[in-house]
């Protein structure tokens, strides 16, 4: 069997909401009420329903502006704002569902580690353990600016920065030990104060004293959760995930990461079967194999549009980091004239959206190449299984996370077309063993 997560794109922001940018005929009416949580409990419930482990809620806190040396692109068409904190939506999803877990998105550069640590024990307790810690360094200046930093710390270091957020936060969530609540309403003692330790932290980038001013919950430590492929992202994960998620194209290149993933977890002495790596695909499912055929060939139609042309380039000068402004340079000009080397982003998806772009001009790459992978999960629901499984055996697990865009259309293709399907076939689960999320991703 394998896991499934959802990936929430989009995070507590605009969902697909016009048919003019390509959002297809699905889109209800998300353009009024992307902030009504009746959507997300929508899908929670439609999630659960087909078994998946989690879903993972994406989250930025700015309003890109890099693209053209403006924020039109950004606003005209609802490209990343705007944007809700998704932390209130936790517990309302978990209220709505009895087993599925939520992980949502926190930055290092956004919460200070006792806020986080406070947060998201906090959370833990309100979901009964289905919460997760999704840990970004987020990416832009136009974040960090937002935060007190006049720029982004340059890529490796606000990974260094990262894993010294981690250990105090975890520090924290252990500054009470096993036994410290007593909980004795006969001899009146609540807790144990010499179980109760102060972390007196002082690092580089943070000080914290401690102990937390609130009990540990279900899980102690909610699972972490985190995207890389960098050296730098691959060993934040590898010393702290208990989930961890990645694009690639194919299954060799799956199988490939996962075997690199399972040797640096080994090395920190965990255990790899402990990590359950997740593969991003963005599938295309509908009743035949020639009308998901159909779907995609006219989405690759209008990638080469001019709506299509200005979002990649919007998306290009974004996961650069806002250091190069697509949307400034010639889209004739060969990309061997482009210095690419002064992003300061998502390192990995630049390269993956420039691979294979030798004697290629931008307008070509951009035509042709986005940023997410549909893995080859094009067609019925029967013949996206058959492919689902065949990728599962040539890269040896251990599941996907699906990114689909956010209608209630694709809940009802997931829940009721491809994951029966997929249960049938004994592949995913058909029912949850376990009530954490740990014990979700721990299950098999």
């Amino acid at each position: 069997m394998f896991h499934l997560a959802w990936f929430l794109g989009d995070g507590f922001g605009i969902h697909p909401w016009s048919t003019t940018n390509g959002d297809g005929p699905w889109v209800g009416n998300n353009v009024n009420d992307w902030m009504d949580p009746q959507i997300y409990i929508d899908m929670a419930t439609s999630l659960e329903r087909a078994g998946f482990d989690y879903i993972l809620f994406e989250d930025t806190a700015m309003v890109e502006d890099s693209y053209n040396g403006t924020a039109d692109t950004s606003l005209r068409r609802g490209f990343m704002a705007p944007k809700n904190d998704p932390m209130p939506l936790v517990p309302l999803l978990t209220r709505a569902t009895k087993h599925i877990g939520i992980i949502p998105t926190v930055s290092t550069i956004q919460y200070p580690p006792y806020l986080a640590a406070r947060l998201y024990t906090t959370l833990d307790h309100l979901t009964e353990g289905r919460v997760g810690m999704n840990v970004v360094t987020s990416v832009t200046d136009r974040v960090a600016q937002n935060f007190g930093y006049d720029q982004h710390l340059d890529h490796d270091e606000r990974y260094a920065m990262a894993m010294e957020w981690v250990d105090v936060v975890l520090a924290l969530q252990q500054s009470w030990e096993e036994g410290a609540v007593v909980a004795d309403p006969v001899a009146g003692i609540y807790a144990d104060h010499t179980k109760v330790r102060p972390i007196d932290h002082k690092g580089r980038f943070f000080s914290s004293r401690g102990p937390l001013n609130t009990i540990p919950g279900p899980q102690r430590t909610p699972p972490i959760c985190s995207a890389g492929s960098s050296p730098a992202g691959r060993e934040l994960a590898a010393r702290y995930d208990d989930t961890m998620i990645s694009m690639v194209k194919s299954g060799a290149a799956g199988r490939a990461y996962r075997d690199d993933m399972r040797a640096r977890v080994a090395s920190y002495g965990r255990n790899p079967d402990d990590v359950k790596f997740l593969f991003l695909a963005t599938p295309w499912i509908a009743a035949t194999d020639s009308e998901a055929q159909d779907q995609f060939e006219a989405y690759n139609r209008w990638k080469a549009t001019d709506k299509g042309v200005e979002y990649n380039l919007w998306n290009m000068s974004y996961t650069s980091g806002g250091r190069i402004d697509f949307g400034g340079i010639d889209p004739d000009t060969p990309v061997s004239e482009i210095d690419l080397s002064k992003q300061n982003g998502e390192h990995t998806s630049i390269s993956n959206l420039f691979e294979n772009s030798e004697g290629k001009t931008l307008r070509e790459v951009v035509a042709t190449s986005h940023q997410t992978s549909d893995m080859g999960l094009i067609g019925s629901p029967e013949t996206v299984a058959s492919k689902m499984e065949e990728l599962m055996d040539e890269i040896g697990g251990d599941g996907f996370l699906i990114y689909m865009p956010t209608t209630r259309m694709n809940f009802a293709l997931m829940a009721d077309g491809l994951a029966p399907v997929l249960r049938r076939r004994g592949l995913i689960r058909d029912g949850y063993a376990g009530s954490t999320l740990r014990d979700h991703l721990r299950e098999f």
